[in-house]
């Protein structure tokens, strides 16, 4: 149905709902709280204002979800500032590790890194419900991208082998990952996922950090940012810790940059951090 109707106008749909119905959900106190981490002396007003934003920002990706594939069409849409380094390595055939995290729409990565020409691995985290699941393979193949969900040591290995033929893996780096590297993030010591580093570490080359900016309603800007180069001291585990908390450093960056623009209903930190609300300044 949404596709009967303009993109700007389904977008704006999509943040006007979850702006509206987003507080009553459980999820308003899981954001309140990621907010109050990384901001802790903002003021009641500013808090409410960010969530009010950032529900509007998680609406409009929801409502755009299913016209992905009509904004990758429309090269108005999607900006890319810094294609030339996706390029360069396509070009060497040189295959990079490329992270992001969960800003503003970020299918509009894969996007970029599609129109770069760069054989990618695209991965991503599948739902634990199957049909939703299918539904959004489906609808990323619309456009081009071909997905991976990468499970255990078998999911690993192919990711190793995928790099091994030459190809670049896309990774978003930004979420909990309960069997990772705990390291700072925003003062706070959260689980992240060690793959992305691992991976850099083992074959050597460089980690190309990506965000997603908004623009304007259903248009969007890609910033390919300097690569993060990581030097191998022969301590595998240091090493791994070292480039974990660099690219923790790059996501706090992106989110200090663009509040509104990220995924802030996760709960990035230790479960225990939302059994007790927390306070904002007063």
């Amino acid at each position: 149905m949404a596709r009967l109707f303009p993109i700007d106008a389904v977008s704006d749909f999509g943040g006007w709902l979850f702006r509206t119905i987003g507080p009553l959900t459980s999820k308003q106190r899981v954001a309140e709280t990621n907010l109050r981490i990384v901001f802790p002396n903002a003021t009641e007003s500013e808090v409410a204002a960010l969530l009010r934003a950032q529900w509007e920002e998680l609406g409009r990706w929801i409502a755009e979800f299913p016209m992905a594939d009509r904004i990758a069409a429309d090269p108005d849409r999607v900006e890319v500032v810094g294609m030339e380094r996706l390029t360069r390595l396509a070009e060497a055939h040189q295959p990079a590790v490329l992270i992001s995290g969960h800003f503003s729409n970020f299918d509009m990565m894969a996007v970029a890194i599609m129109r770069s020409g760069l054989p990618s691995q695209i991965t991503y985290r599948a739902l634990n419900n199957p049909y939703m699941d299918r539904r959004i393979v489906e609808k990323r193949r619309q456009y081009g991208v071909k997905l991976f969900a990468p499970k255990g040591t078998a999911g690993a290995r192919e990711l190793f082998r995928a790099i091994g033929r030459g190809e670049s893996i896309a990774l978003l780096n930004d979420q909990k990952f309960n069997g990772g590297i705990a390291a700072p993030f925003f003062g706070r010591m959260a689980r992240t996922a060690p793959g992305p580093s691992t991976y850099a570490l083992h074959f050597g080359i460089p980690i190309q950090p990506i965000s997603v900016q908004r623009t304007h309603k259903a248009r969007f800007r890609v910033v390919m940012h300097e690569p993060i180069e990581l030097t191998d001291t022969g301590d595998r585990d240091a090493d791994i810790e070292t480039a974990v908390r660099r690219i923790n450093a790059f996501m706090e960056q992106r989110v200090l940059e663009r509040p509104a623009e990220w995924f802030w209903v996760h709960r990035r930190w230790p479960n225990e951090t939302y059994r007790k609300p927390m306070k904002a300044a007063a």
